[in-house]
């Protein structure tokens, strides 16, 4: 079976990973710029950080025959301190022209504070400017609900192309918000929080297999590169046809990454 990984943090992994996903049929990995695993303290932290995403991880998951790709962005987590995400922000456009850029992401909301809102706000204006897709995380647990709505918010005021923006983390409570709104959905799929299989199938069953997407989001926390080939045999055992795990697994991450001008399967 061959799929596509839409949302995965390599930085964090080890070279098995790769050769495990390699094996399960995964074609294609897409990793959104994240946080470390603690606050970068330097601008030139984060230009690092965007070199090792558009040069090391590409030759590393090439060896295993997975084309790699990324997403840029100073991540929610460390957006409080405004003028050092502008800072940081300032860098991005330098490596825009890299080959395996495929937009902004993944921005979003933490803790849904003002200069959360405002670096995300301005995040999607560099989107726009460039003509970008944009992915977005959702903060956790009970602040998803609270953070969704106040993204949605924001990308209807921004005036954004729906169809070129993946809100992810999504889950029971908020899918029907986002993919009513015309946005594409994300599902997470955490073996300790967000979605396990079964929450993510039911979540197919009642809101339809278009314009969603299953990831792994796996990092340094406790997560499962294979979560999508996993649940992929969950869908199969749910007496899903091969058809429609396709869809979801690869033709749906496809048809929304083509919008990267970089994108190439």
């Amino acid at each position: 079976m061959k799929y596509i990984e839409p949302h995965a943090h390599m930085v964090s992994r080890t070279t098995d990973d790769y050769q495990a996903m390699a094996m399960a049929g995964c074609e294609v990995i897409c990793e959104p710029a994240f946080w470390a695993g603690f606050d970068r303290s330097s601008p030139q932290g984060f230009y690092d950080y965007y070199c090792q995403l558009t040069e090391y991880e590409p030759a590393r998951a090439k060896k295993f025959g997975i084309d790699h790709y990324c997403w840029l962005c100073i991540n929610p987590k460390e957006a409080e301190d405004a003028g050092f995400a502008r800072e940081v922000m300032a860098i991005i456009p330098d490596f825009l022209d890299r080959s395996t850029v495929l937009g902004i992401g993944e921005i979003g909301l933490n803790k849904n504070t003002v200069s959360e809102l405002a670096i995300f706000e301005e995040h999607v204006e560099i989107a726009k400017k460039y003509d970008l897709p944009i992915l977005i995380h959702t903060p956790h647990l009970e602040d998803k609900l609270k953070g969704t709505k106040l993204i949605l918010d924001a990308l209807k005021n921004a005036q954004v192309d729906p169809g070129k923006v993946i809100i992810d983390h999504v889950e029971e409570h908020t899918a029907g918000l986002v993919l009513d709104a015309g946005f594409w959905a994300g599902m997470t799929l955490y073996p300790e929080s967000k979605c396990t299989p079964p929450r993510a199938i039911d979540i197919l069953e009642n809101f339809g297999m278009e314009n969603i997407w299953m990831n792994s989001a796996c990092d340094w926390g406790i997560s499962d590169p294979l979560a999508v080939a996993k649940c992929a045999i969950e869908m199969k055992r749910r007496q899903h046809s091969a058809e429609v795990i396709n869809k979801v697994v690869y033709d749906n991450p496809v048809k929304f990454l083509s919008q990267s001008k970089n994108f190439k399967v």
